[in-house]
Protein backbone atom coordinates (compact mmCIF):
# COMPACT_ATOMS: atom_id res chain seq x y z
CA UNK A 1 0.00 0.00 0.00
CA UNK A 2 1.12 3.68 -0.69
CA UNK A 3 0.94 6.18 2.25
CA UNK A 4 -2.24 7.44 0.12
CA UNK A 5 -3.94 4.34 0.09
CA UNK A 6 -3.03 3.96 4.02
CA UNK A 7 -4.55 7.57 4.23
CA UNK A 8 -7.35 6.76 2.68
CA UNK A 9 -8.27 3.33 4.22
CA UNK A 10 -7.98 5.51 7.79
CA UNK A 11 -10.97 7.85 5.92
CA UNK A 12 -13.06 4.91 4.95
CA UNK A 13 -12.81 3.29 8.50
CA UNK A 14 -13.85 6.76 9.78
CA UNK A 15 -10.90 8.06 11.67
CA UNK A 16 -11.10 11.91 12.46
CA UNK A 17 -7.96 12.53 11.30
CA UNK A 18 -4.75 10.28 9.66
CA UNK A 19 -1.37 11.51 8.81
CA UNK A 20 2.33 10.53 8.00
CA UNK A 21 3.99 9.27 10.96
CA UNK A 22 7.56 10.99 11.53
CA UNK A 23 9.27 7.88 12.02
CA UNK A 24 12.83 9.14 12.24
CA UNK A 25 11.81 11.53 15.14
CA UNK A 26 10.41 8.68 17.68
CA UNK A 27 11.77 9.22 21.02
CA UNK A 28 11.90 6.46 23.55
CA UNK A 29 11.19 8.57 27.06
CA UNK A 30 12.14 7.19 29.99
CA UNK A 31 9.24 9.29 31.78
CA UNK A 32 6.93 8.22 29.67
CA UNK A 33 7.61 4.60 31.39
CA UNK A 34 8.18 6.06 34.45
CA UNK A 35 4.41 7.21 34.22
CA UNK A 36 3.40 3.55 33.38
CA UNK A 37 5.02 2.29 36.37
CA UNK A 38 3.30 4.70 38.78
CA UNK A 39 0.35 2.67 37.32
CA UNK A 40 -1.53 5.56 35.59
CA UNK A 41 -3.62 3.01 33.74
CA UNK A 42 -3.59 0.25 36.09
CA UNK A 43 -1.64 -2.14 33.30
CA UNK A 44 1.61 -2.15 34.22
CA UNK A 45 2.92 -5.62 35.21
CA UNK A 46 -0.48 -7.31 33.98
CA UNK A 47 0.23 -7.63 30.25
CA UNK A 48 2.82 -8.87 27.65
CA UNK A 49 2.87 -6.32 25.67
CA UNK A 50 3.05 -3.63 28.92
CA UNK A 51 6.06 -3.12 30.43
CA UNK A 52 8.19 -4.44 31.98
CA UNK A 53 7.44 -7.73 30.33
CA UNK A 54 7.44 -5.45 26.83
CA UNK A 55 10.87 -5.39 26.91
CA UNK A 56 13.58 -2.16 27.49
CA UNK A 57 13.23 1.33 25.95
CA UNK A 58 16.49 0.10 24.53
CA UNK A 59 14.85 -2.99 23.10
CA UNK A 60 11.38 -0.90 22.07
CA UNK A 61 13.32 1.37 20.28
CA UNK A 62 15.70 -1.49 18.47
CA UNK A 63 11.69 -2.61 17.11
CA UNK A 64 11.04 0.60 15.90
CA UNK A 65 14.41 1.03 14.07
CA UNK A 66 13.35 -1.57 11.58
CA UNK A 67 10.30 0.80 10.29
CA UNK A 68 10.75 3.59 7.47
CA UNK A 69 6.93 5.16 7.12
CA UNK A 70 3.78 4.83 9.41
CA UNK A 71 0.58 6.00 9.49
CA UNK A 72 -0.94 8.50 13.04
CA UNK A 73 -4.75 7.80 13.41
CA UNK A 74 -6.77 9.82 15.36
CA UNK A 75 -10.38 9.82 16.64
CA UNK A 76 -11.90 12.66 18.30
CA UNK A 77 -15.22 13.88 19.49
CA UNK A 78 -17.01 16.93 21.25
CA UNK A 79 -18.02 16.72 24.72
CA UNK A 80 -21.04 18.09 25.91
CA UNK A 81 -19.64 19.13 28.96
CA UNK A 82 -15.87 18.08 30.77
CA UNK A 83 -17.55 15.72 32.51
CA UNK A 84 -19.10 14.41 29.54
CA UNK A 85 -18.07 10.19 30.51
CA UNK A 86 -20.33 8.76 27.77
CA UNK A 87 -18.78 10.31 25.09
CA UNK A 88 -15.57 9.73 25.94
CA UNK A 89 -16.14 5.97 26.63
CA UNK A 90 -17.66 5.93 22.95
CA UNK A 91 -14.99 7.65 21.41
CA UNK A 92 -12.50 5.35 23.38
CA UNK A 93 -15.02 2.17 21.92
CA UNK A 94 -15.08 3.89 18.39
CA UNK A 95 -11.35 4.54 18.12
CA UNK A 96 -10.30 0.89 19.30
CA UNK A 97 -12.95 -0.63 17.10
CA UNK A 98 -11.17 1.41 14.06
CA UNK A 99 -7.52 0.88 14.96
CA UNK A 100 -8.12 -2.90 15.12
CA UNK A 101 -9.78 -2.93 11.73
CA UNK A 102 -6.79 -0.26 10.28
CA UNK A 103 -4.79 -2.62 11.90
CA UNK A 104 -6.28 -6.39 10.76
CA UNK A 105 -5.91 -4.82 7.01
CA UNK A 106 -2.15 -3.46 6.93
CA UNK A 107 -1.30 -7.05 8.65
CA UNK A 108 -2.85 -8.68 5.59
CA UNK A 109 -0.28 -6.53 2.84
CA UNK A 110 2.41 -5.98 6.01
CA UNK A 111 2.67 -8.79 8.36
CA UNK A 112 5.28 -7.73 10.58
CA UNK A 113 4.12 -4.27 10.85
CA UNK A 114 3.95 -2.70 14.21
CA UNK A 115 0.91 -1.23 15.17
CA UNK A 116 0.33 0.45 18.42
CA UNK A 117 -2.47 1.58 20.45
CA UNK A 118 -4.27 3.78 22.63
CA UNK A 119 -4.52 2.18 25.83
CA UNK A 120 -3.47 -1.51 26.96
CA UNK A 121 -3.68 -4.66 24.34
CA UNK A 122 -7.34 -6.04 24.26
CA UNK A 123 -6.73 -8.61 22.23
CA UNK A 124 -7.81 -10.81 24.91
CA UNK A 125 -9.79 -10.32 27.72
CA UNK A 126 -7.65 -11.63 30.13
CA UNK A 127 -3.79 -11.92 29.78
CA UNK A 128 -1.79 -14.61 30.73
CA UNK A 129 0.77 -12.44 31.73
CA UNK A 130 3.04 -13.94 33.52
CA UNK A 131 1.86 -17.35 33.84
CA UNK A 132 1.81 -18.31 30.43
CA UNK A 133 3.12 -17.21 26.74
CA UNK A 134 1.05 -14.77 25.02
CA UNK A 135 -1.83 -16.82 22.73
CA UNK A 136 -1.56 -14.40 20.40
CA UNK A 137 1.77 -12.99 19.69
CA UNK A 138 1.35 -11.66 16.03
CA UNK A 139 -2.27 -10.37 16.88
CA UNK A 140 -1.20 -8.73 20.21
CA UNK A 141 -0.63 -4.51 20.01
CA UNK A 142 1.06 -2.50 22.50
CA UNK A 143 0.57 1.38 23.00
CA UNK A 144 2.64 3.72 22.10
CA UNK A 145 3.02 4.57 26.18
CA UNK A 146 4.77 0.83 26.45
CA UNK A 147 6.95 2.07 23.98
CA UNK A 148 7.81 5.33 25.76
CA UNK A 149 6.10 7.21 23.13
CA UNK A 150 5.05 10.53 24.67
CA UNK A 151 1.50 10.82 22.28
CA UNK A 152 1.36 14.75 22.10
CA UNK A 153 4.86 14.92 20.90
CA UNK A 154 4.64 12.54 18.39
CA UNK A 155 1.83 14.18 16.90
CA UNK A 156 3.50 16.99 17.16
CA UNK A 157 6.71 15.75 15.13
CA UNK A 158 4.43 14.26 12.51
CA UNK A 159 2.54 17.76 11.86
CA UNK A 160 -0.60 16.97 13.42
CA UNK A 161 -2.61 18.62 16.46
CA UNK A 162 -3.16 16.40 19.31
CA UNK A 163 -5.56 18.90 21.31
CA UNK A 164 -8.62 19.87 19.02
CA UNK A 165 -9.73 22.36 21.22
CA UNK A 166 -11.92 22.88 24.60
CA UNK A 167 -14.75 20.35 24.64
CA UNK A 168 -12.84 17.84 22.96
CA UNK A 169 -11.32 14.19 23.34
CA UNK A 170 -8.82 12.68 20.87
CA UNK A 171 -7.78 9.33 20.96
CA UNK A 172 -4.07 8.41 18.99
CA UNK A 173 -2.30 4.95 17.68
CA UNK A 174 -0.23 4.21 14.94
CA UNK A 175 1.22 1.58 12.83
CA UNK A 176 4.90 1.31 11.70
CA UNK A 177 5.38 -0.27 8.12
CA UNK A 178 9.02 -0.99 6.88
Amino acid sequence: MTQQELLALAEEIGFSHAGELNVAELEFLPEVREMCAAGKCHAYGTRWTCPPACGTLEEAAARAARYHRGVLLQSTAELEDDFDVETMQETERLHHDRFMAFAARVREEYPGCLPMSAGTCTVCETCTYPGAPCRFPQKAIPSMEAYGLWVSKVCEQSGMQYYYGPGTITYSACVLID
